[in-house]
């Protein structure tokens, strides 16, 4: 292959489109391919590196500075995908990304919006860092975003072994004060909706059931959704199996699970609270207004994004972030 000319004194300097034209792959690859990307195979780090020097291609001296240059942009992913039932405009995650814009914006970055879907985006790929809003189920979305060279901040909860930093609600506690609710009511026999392979949850479930000191049993429902919808076709699967009146509270993992399972309690005949206490989690603004108004957990959401953007202007500066979780606070309300 013929490569183009190293360029004489007075010609334009190379840029990293050229370097991309002469080898044959996009401006992302040579970038990443520089910045020694674990996403660029060993060979085209080679074969782009060769061609670099070859063409007097130099980075603000050195590939170490290119580096440390910043963009001023800090990329926001957002885990969850959205679905008719469960859209972005709900408060998570926009309650997070007010904080989050609110503290970058404010010390001068711009925050980039994406899924981790489109990682490998010009504006993704030149970020500062990123902000991961949700791990996935089986943490799937943090192990992509892992695959990047970028500080990571991800929103969620704490796992064992984990390498990156994560800002939360303390899930755990969360649970248990539903927990503590239920026994001061007499409720023993409870269902716990929600899916525990996404850690917040399973968080949630693991408060939840050490909380009752096997003072209560626990029946575990599994939605794969953080729907209504979901909500109400679990609860109504298992009336359909099991006698409600089995059942005297129900805990979910979501306030629109727990809105959902309302509305499939009720049309099965059973009174809400008085056959079965129902405790949803997020404490939304439909939570209050729903009928009957729904007792809740509060998450301090717009805090943790405040909290989310401070750990990532840190990491930017090269300054430790430790992981950190804030409290939440039952709601007690009708149901």
């Amino acid at each position: 292959m013929a490569h183009a000319k190293k360029p004489l004194a007075g010609e334009s300097a190379v840029t990293m489109e050229d370097l991309a034209k002469i080898a044959g792959v996009s401006t992302i690859t040579v970038s990443r391919a520089l910045r020694d990307s674990p996403l660029v195979t060993d060979s085209t780090r080679e074969k782009i590196r060769k061609i670099a020097q070859e063409q007097g291609y130099r980075f603000n001296i050195s590939a170490r500075n290119l580096r440390m240059r910043r963009s001023y942009s800090v990329a926001v992913v957002v885990e969850m995908t959205p679905v008719k039932g469960r859209p972005m405009s709900d408060p998570y995650p926009l309650e997070l990304l007010g904080g989050i814009t609110q503290e970058l914006t404010t010390a001068g970055y711009s925050v980039v919006l994406t899924s981790k879907q489109l990682l490998d985006t010009a504006p993704v790929q030149g970020a500062d860092g990123l902000i991961l809003l949700g791990q996935g189920s089986h943490g799937e979305a943090v192990k992509a975003l892992q695959q990047t060279t970028l500080p990571l901040v991800v929103w969620g909860a704490p796992e064992e072994g984990a390498t990156y930093t994560v800002v939360g609600s303390d899930n755990r506690k969360g649970g248990a004060s539903v927990a503590e609710r239920f026994l001061e009511q007499g409720r023993r026999k409870l269902i716990f909706v929600g899916d525990v392979d996404h850690a917040e949850v399973q968080e949630r479930c693991a408060g939840f059931i050490d909380a009752l000191s096997g003072r209560a049993t626990v029946h575990i429902l599994r939605p794969k959704a953080f729907t209504f919808e979901a909500g109400f076709d679990c609860v109504t699967s298992l009336l359909k199996k099991k006698s409600g009146h089995s059942i005297d509270g129900l805990f979910a993992a979501s306030d629109l699970l727990a809105m959902g399972a309302i509305r499939a309690l009720t049309e099965a005949g059973l009174r809400v609270p008085a056959d079965i206490s129902v405790i949803g989690y997020d404490d939304t603004p439909g939570a209050a207004s729903f009928v009957p108004p729904l007792t809740s957990v509060h998450q301090y959401l717009r805090d943790g994004g405040v909290l989310l953007a401070k750990k990532m202007l840190a990491m930017i500066e090269g300054q430790p972030a430790q992981s950190e979780m804030l409290p939440t606070t039952l709601i007690v309300r009708h149901t």
